[in-house]
Order: structure tokens, then sequence, then C-alpha cells
């Protein structure tokens, strides 16, 4: 939570203005973090996603849509970039970055319209893009992405905050690197869309063909101060010691896996098998713990999102397997398109979404997980949470009869 990972990495404030900006599904958590140990003047404007959010006093909070842009979006950018205008050396920008903030910070390249960004952003939602490649393309589109808000923020000093929800934490993929040089290509981003939204409007792929794309890239004169404030490893780590007071040992598999949610299931399914059969790396009692960001193409209604699937697809490759139980959420409390962050199974799903008259294969094929686990009362609903590193997945094995039990420590 910002309250708690904010305070230790504030900057030591300027001789000039302090100005805060940023973006994303923490950033109105954040500036009320930094407000309340901030020593000095100071003032800003952090845009969030629609809802319910807290309100802090000197820095201003306007509201975007997530994960598509909206006109709001490009407006409060417009605000934002305004207030970045007349800055000297003495001053300091504060950036603070969340997940989400790719979509909330939206300002058209030249040439290029609201519409064009949408398409195109709604065509790799769907197509099951990875999120660095989706956010290689959003920050050739844009003219604040990318380290172009570092050059508008010049000449005043520039800390950047960020909460990570990227596999592996790559800052320059985080909200699309903002206040970041960019390691990635114009040519990167056509061959995406090539790959994954080939009826990108014209105008998108003659703005790409333009050298005025491509992105500010490392430079030694202007280094970089990123201070990464929170990480789905940290989040792992601690669940890991959660369990461990409860008398189960942990095996963490990471907070930077991806890929289909479903082959991320069936590998779980598969370890989870082997520990049954004592043959894993750890024993019953014991968690799986694992985070990252898995990928859905939507092939029919597309009613949930990737924690939801992964979990529906986890449910069926489990084949009812006994003294199991399995949770998939998002930290930031909203999974894909519906109010749930994710959802929950135990050992006798199967059996109760047969009775229920559920047919969870085609509800898979279909990408509608969210209608199955709203029948079986297994949705996680907490809202939004006021941080974002990412998925959550632990699946928990108890011990069995079936299994041998641990050797005395």
């Amino acid at each position: 939570m910002p309250r708690f990972v904010l305070p230790p990495s504030l900057p030591e404030p300027p001789i000039g203005r302090t100005l805060v900006v940023g973006a994303g599904k923490a950033a109105a958590e954040m500036a009320c973090a930094l407000e309340a140990h901030w020593r000095g003047p100071l003032s800003g404007l952090v845009i969030v996603p629609h809802g319910p959010h807290p309100v802090p006093v000197r820095i201003d909070v306007l509201e975007a849509a997530h994960p598509v842009a909206d006109a709001a979006g490009v407006a409060a950018t417009t605000a934002l970039i305004e207030r970045l205008k007349g800055l000297t050396a003495d001053d300091l920008v504060i950036c603070l970055l969340s997940g989400g903030g790719s979509a909330l910070l939206c300002a058209p390249a030249p040439g290029l319209t609201l519409e064009d960004k949408q398409a195109v952003t709604r065509a790799l939602l769907r197509s099951g893009a990875t999120i660095s490649e989706i956010n290689t393309v959003r920050k050739h589109l844009s003219a604040v992405k990318g380290g172009r808000l570092a050059d508008l923020a010049r000449p005043a000093r520039l800390a950047t905050l960020a909460i990570s929800d990227v596999p592996g934490d790559d800052p320059s993929v985080l909200a699309s690197g903002p206040t970041l040089p960019d390691p990635t290509t114009r040519a990167e981003a056509l061959a995406i869309l090539d790959r994954h939204a080939p009826d990108a409007p014209a105008s998108v792929r003659t703005w790409l063909a333009d050298p005025r794309s491509e992105t500010p890239k490392p430079n030694p004169a202007h280094p970089a101060d990123l201070r990464l404030i929170a990480t789905a490893d940290q989040a792992l780590a601690a669940a890991a010691l959660a369990a461990q007071v409860q008398g189960y040992e942990s095996l963490v598999l990471g907070g930077a896996i991806e890929g289909a949610a479903e082959t991320i299931a069936a590998k779980h399914a598969t370890l989870v098998r082997r520990i049954l059969a004592g043959e894993g790396p750890v024993r019953p009692p014991c968690v799986i713990l694992s985070g990252g960001e898995t990928t859905v193409t939507v092939r029919g209604a597309g009613r949930g999102g990737r924690n939801t699937q992964f979990l529906l697809a986890l449910a069926l490759a489990l084949e009812g397997a006994p003294d199991v139980h399995a949770l998939a959420a998002d930290t930031d409390g909203i999974d894909g398109s519906e109010d749930n962050a994710g959802a929950w199974i135990a050992p006798d799903v199967l059996r109760r979404a047969e009775g229920l008259g559920l047919d969870l294969r085609a509800a898979l094929a279909s990408t509608d997980a969210w209608s199955v686990f709203e029948r079986l009362g297994g949705l996680v609903i907490p809202g939004p949470t006021g941080t974002n590193v990412n998925d959550f997945r632990a699946v928990l094995i108890e011990e069995s009869p079936a299994v041998p039990a641990k050797e005395p420590t």
C-alpha cells in the first residue's frame, strides 16, 4: 500500500517549487501518502480511473477511462502538460506512476485522433498481445509516453516513484515509461500491429512510418531517477511469510509469469499433481504462489478477465483433485470487464458446477468465466484496492492420507 512503501523513497525538497504529476490506479493513494509526509509547498495533478478514490488536499485528481482511453483522459493529460510549463532548474517534478497509467495518460501524437488510439488498443487487448507489446505500440502513438513527459519537465529535476504491475518490473513498460528513455522502436511497433492488429487505422501506420514517431533513447546527459517502491515479488514474499505463520510451506514461482491463461493453468495443475503424488519440490500442507500477467484471446462473450479464465482452466485441469483450493485475483481489485478482482475454487467445484448445469468447457472456450463463478458464488469482489502489483495466484494443497507426511524438522 502506498502509505507504507512511498514515504521512505521521497526525494529531497528543492530550492524552488515541487510539482506532482502522475497516473494510474494507485495515483490517488500515492498522492495522499506523499502529501502526508512532504515538507514544504506542494501542488500537482494526477489521473485515476473513474470510481471511488481518496482525495488529497493539495494535489488535484482527475478521472478518465481504463483500459481504453477516453476524451476525459485526453483532457486530463492536456491539463497535466500545462502544469509542466514554466519550470526552472530549481524546481522538482515528482511523477507517481502505477498500473493503468498507459490508458489514463493519453495525448495522441500529431496526426492521430483519440479514436485511432482506441481502435488500436481494443484490437490489441482482444488479440492476446502481451502488456509489453501493447505498451510498445502505445509509446509510439503518444505525445507523453516513452520518455516524452521527461522532455516536457526539463529543466526541472525529475524523480519517478513507481508501483510496478509489469512482469519483470521493466520500468520502460510501466505506464508506457513516460519519464524514462525507451529501448523499443517504431519498427517493433509496426511489427506488433502486423501480428496482432493488421486492420489498424491507416493514420496509425502512416505516423509510425514517420521518423518523428521514434521515442527518446537513453542519453547520459539526462539520467533517469526511478524509485521502484512496490513489486509483485514483494507481495509474494509477504504472502509466503503469512503462509509460513499458518504452518504452510511455500513454493514461490515468481512475479514475472507470462503466457496464455489456459497454458499457465495447465502448468500449475501439472505441478499440483506432482506434489499430490509426493514427487514435487514441496510437500503438503503447502501453497504455490505466483504473479505476473497472463493473457486471454477473447473468442466470445469476453466476460471476466485473465484471472477468472486462469482459474476456470485450472479447475478443469485439476479434474476434482482432493485437498486443493485456489485463488487468482488482480491486486488492483478489478480483473477485466466486470466488477470482480478474480475468483476462488475448492475441491468440489466440478461437482457443484455439474449440479447447476454449467458447461465449464464451453464457458472457457467462449471466454465467459465470470458467469461460471457468479453462479458458483466464487467471485472475489474487494473493490479498488488503491495499489496494483499485477496478478496474485495461490494454490493451497492440504495434507491428505494419500500423501506421505513430512519428516519432522
